[in-house]
């Protein structure tokens, strides 16, 4: 059966209704049988975001891109064709059971957004990336990668950070998403041992998604608390749901929040496509 999605047209009050069929299409994905819409007036490079893992992570994305964006009115924003679908299975436990569950649910997600004639995608989730060279590989629009926007990020500090601790998911951890890139350039990075990861960093994930952010943030700051005790240099936000309830200052060691690393690379990528220039606010 057709799944709609509702989105505003460019003439105010225009809504636009978008349709598309769990079909597989040839890409191992879901075809959009209607998803183009209404065409926006203003032709510049459109944004994608391929969101809902959680919904809150993908309104924190947004919100970030809009600060980091230097705008004087509301036209000088990022044309942004937001997928914020939060049906797609769970990406975490998907991997750690061996499972390809989310796999059409990301794919069709990506082909709706494609449809749209945009110009680059953002995944605001750490643990989708597990399967971003799947998706990359199947997609002739550039995906931006949030590992490597917040590896550049740490390596940008000059030697200052030779340790980084390491929040994420099971999932995010074991697919070492970070790892590889920063250990290939000499920084160390800092795993929470077992009993914290499964006592508090995971319960601490789940509990901002059910929507539960006081608990979230008790137990993900006290996640925060042991792993500094390891004397890291820097500490890594490497899930999009831990800067929702955690601070990225006060901590006398820098934080690395990857939503925004990740919405500061897409202003970036915007502000080349438009001026040549590849400047970000704050």
């Amino acid at each position: 059966m057709p799944q709609a999605s509702i989105g505003i047209g460019p003439r105010a009050g225009r809504i636009a209704i978008f349709t598309h069929s769990a079909v597989p299409d040839s890409k191992g994905g879901a075809a959009p049988s209607c998803c183009k819409g209404d065409r926006c007036m203003d032709e510049r490079p459109r944004l994608g975001v391929l969101g809902g893992m959680g919904p809150l992570a993908t309104a924190d994305f947004m919100r970030k891109v809009v600060e980091a964006t230097p705008a004087s009115c509301d036209q000088d924003h990022i044309p942004m064709m937001v997928h914020s679908v939060p049906q797609i299975p769970d990406r975490s436990a998907a991997f750690l059971s061996g499972s390809d569950a989310p796999w059409p649910y990301l794919r069709a997600g990506l082909s709706c957004l494609e449809a749209l004639n945009v110009r680059a995608i953002a995944i605001p989730c750490n643990t989708a990336h597990l399967w971003y060279e799947r998706l990359s590989r199947t997609s002739d629009v550039p995906l931006l990668h949030i590992g490597e926007a917040a590896a550049q990020a740490v390596l940008a500090q000059e030697g200052r950070i030779r340790k980084v601790g390491l929040l994420a998911t099971s999932a995010t951890l074991k697919g070492e998403i970070y790892q590889a890139r920063l250990q290939a350039r000499g920084v160390e990075v800092v795993l929470p041992d077992s009993a914290v990861q499964q006592e508090l960093v995971m319960p601490g994930i789940q509990a901002v998604k059910s929507g539960n952010l006081a608990l979230g943030a008790e137990l993900l700051q006290e996640a925060c608390a042991r792993l500094r005790k390891t004397r890291i240099d820097g500490l890594l936000l490497g899930c999009t749901e831990l800067p929702v309830v955690m601070p990225t200052t006060g901590l006398e060691i820098p934080v690395f929040d990857t939503t925004d690393l990740l919405a500061r690379s897409c202003v970036a990528w915007w502000m080349q496509q438009t001026t040549g220039c590849s400047f970000a606010r704050g």
